[in-house]
């Protein structure tokens, strides 16, 4: 499987993650569509002398998607409400995201996911 990033209504994000993994179990694609995430991080602010962690989207309006792209695939993507396509080189055909800066992202994404984790302990 390979990366691609898709590109949705921003705000609407975890939406399309919901949607898509819906659509996945309703289809059958387990096999084809792996992870769906959505690149977070976690931000502490300083308001009134209070502390707040909130979580923010450092790429708003983009999805990340590991999946095995073939034409029924690429159709149920597509059509997932507030998708508005996948980030390709070429505009006919989806192309996978480069390896390293995926990596990079879903290294980043963890790295918040477990620093969240541990404050809640």
């Amino acid at each position: 499987m390979k990366w691609y990033i898709i590109h949705s209504y921003s705000g609407f994000e975890r939406k399309v993650k919901e949607s898509l993994e819906s659509r996945v179990n309703a289809f059958g694609l387990q096999e084809k569509i792996g992870k769906v995430l959505i690149p977070t991080e976690s931000v502490t602010e300083v308001r009134g002398g209070k502390k707040y962690t909130s979580e923010r989207m450092f790429y708003p309006g983009y999805v990340l998607v590991e999946m095995d792209m073939d034409d029924h695939v690429w159709h149920v993507v597509k059509s997932t409400p507030r998708v508005t396509g996948i980030l390709s080189a070429l505009a006919a055909a989806p192309t996978p995201a480069v390896r390293r800066g995926v990596q990079h992202i879903v290294y980043k994404v963890a790295t918040a996911a477990r620093s969240r984790s541990s404050r809640s302990v």
